[in-house]
């Protein structure tokens, strides 16, 4: 394996001789947890990549359920994504504030409903900032979509699908999760919520996964998943704390190949929150199955 980067990241120089083509939309889906001490709508407002639509997580969502930014259906994620004029057949860049945080979430929901030229912007907004590029405060319009919906939904695991996968070990679980909120040494964010694992999950953080906000070589990638313990012969479950940050883990897998993986979508915030889950504290046992 060389050290070529993923097929699904584009540069901030590639997107910038690209804004304005027909066929290119342009995403915001930043999102921030509270400690973060960022606004992603008014970071929006203020200033975005020139042409680029909001995409609101906890908006574009399915809020039958207690849980935060679920995955909606296909019909409301077409509604919602049609309004900003994106369809399936668009070449769609999504960007975050730091690069690899939550636009891997979007890229993931682009692909499981359908859209197959979805790539992530690689170094955020931050590093489009920082490179001196053109922002603008002004929202876009565009003319309404028929965004075609083509819903994958095998490629999501709800808890009961967890909780055989957590007994029969059928899948490997990778755990996105910073490394102290995995091993239990250090609380979670949300109230009432234990710390710690699922019993046989291993731990791939996603801040391992880039830096300065740009996605890791392939090599970097492969060595830092089988490091934790992840065979890529073997399905992958990814999980994290509420179903964001468990999609990086996604895009890595997809970058090298493993197309045999899917996403726990109430992650952390559904089986950490109950009393009725296994859970266990310390270092992932790198043991071979």
């Amino acid at each position: 394996m060389s050290n070529e980067t993923s097929r699904f990241v584009v540069s901030a120089d590639w997107l910038r001789n690209e804004l304005g083509k027909p066929d290119l939309r342009v995403v915001d889906a930043s999102y921030y947890l509270p400690a973060h001490a960022r606004d992603a709508n008014a970071e929006y407002k203020a200033g975005h990549v020139p042409g680029a639509v909001r995409f609101d997580h906890d908006k574009i969502a399915d809020h039958s359920v207690p849980l935060p930014h679920t995955v909606p259906s296909p019909d409301l994620f077409a509604a919602e994504v049609g309004k900003l004029g994106i369809g399936a057949d668009d070449r769609i860049v999504i960007y975050d504030g730091f690069g690899f945080w939550s636009a891997p979430r979007a890229w993931w929901l682009f692909r499981i409903m359908g859209a197959r030229n979805v790539f992530v912007l690689d170094g955020g907004l931050d590093g489009w900032k920082a490179a001196g590029l053109p922002l603008e405060a002004e929202v876009p319009h565009y003319d309404a979509k028929i965004f075609k919906a083509d819903f994958d939904q095998g490629r999501v695991v709800d808890l009961e699908t967890m909780r055989d996968i957590v007994s029969s070990g059928a899948m490997q679980i990778a755990d996105a999760r910073a490394a102290g909120r995995f091993t239990g040494t250090e609380p979670e964010p949300r109230a009432g919520m234990r710390s710690g694992h699922m019993p046989g999950a291993r731990n791939v953080p996603v801040g391992s996964l880039s830096e300065g906000g740009k996605l890791k070589s392939l090599t970097e990638l492969r060595q830092i998943l089988e490091t934790a313990g992840v065979d890529l012969s073997r399905p992958v479950v990814t999980s994290c704390g509420s179903g964001v940050t468990a999609a990086a883990i996604t895009l890595a897998l997809e970058s090298l190949g493993h197309t045999d993986n899917k996403l726990y979508d109430g992650s952390w915030s559904e089986w950490g929150s109950r009393q009725d889950t296994s859970v266990v504290t310390g270092a992932a046992e790198l043991v071979k199955k």
